[in-house]
């Protein structure tokens, strides 16, 4: 069985576009908040495992998912050591973009994996973008779009932002929230058949 550890519908149809398939989804209210002087990797890191480990212990009063494997993520932006938010104001949203016009950000995904036997696996991404230089209509524009809430960086690249990127070096399903190749080794090294459901995800 798989868990995804989160309530992201971005997350789900990335695992689903691999051909797998959710058993259950158990999503973790964490605080976000970056420590003092937490590295952007460090972050996703750590967020990750967290929520990782929130979900197996979850899982300790489902005896239906007992056995389950657990897969958790978190997505970091950041311009150097600076960590962009999770924008859910306007405000938020607008900082972002100004800063993100025309330069370069790194965005860090934290991949973490219970297995069966409790414990966990880990990997982080580490993808490279550039943003062309925004107008300000371009990102008024945008903010009115709404597509920005309650995204890592004020953006979504699966969206109207995709546009905006001149430059992406790295994993593109890391910076929408899951690294489907990192994932994927991650589930089958441990015994989990990724391959199952490929034939019937036409």
């Amino acid at each position: 069985m798989l868990v995804l550890a989160s309530a992201s519908p971005r997350r789900l149809a990335l695992l689903e576009q691999a051909g797998l398939k959710p058993d259950a989804l158990l999503p973790a209210d964490l605080d976000e908040t970056p420590n003092k002087a937490e590295r952007p990797r460090d972050l996703a890191r750590r967020l990750a495992r967290e929520k990782a480990e929130a979900a197996k212990a979850g899982i300790a009063a489902r005896p239906d998912l007992e056995g389950a494997y657990i897969v958790a993520a978190d997505t970091v932006v950041a311009v150097g050591r600076r960590i962009l938010p999770k924008a859910e104001l306007v405000e938020e949203a607008a900082s972002c973009l100004r800063l993100l016009s025309g330069r370069a950000h790194k965005v860090f995904t934290g991949v973490a994996l219970v297995t069966p036997s409790g414990s966990i696996r880990e990997r982080i991404v580490e993808t490279r973008l550039r943003f062309k230089r925004l107008s300000t209509e371009e990102i008024e524009l945008y903010l009115a779009s709404g597509e920005w809430r309650g995204k890592a960086g004020g953006y979504a690249v699966q969206g109207i932002a995709g546009s905006f990127v001149v430059k992406l070096v790295g994993s593109y399903t890391g910076v929408v929230g899951l690294p489907l190749y990192e994932t994927v080794n991650l589930l089958g090294g441990e015994g989990f058949p990724v391959r199952f459901g490929w034939m019937n995800a036409a």
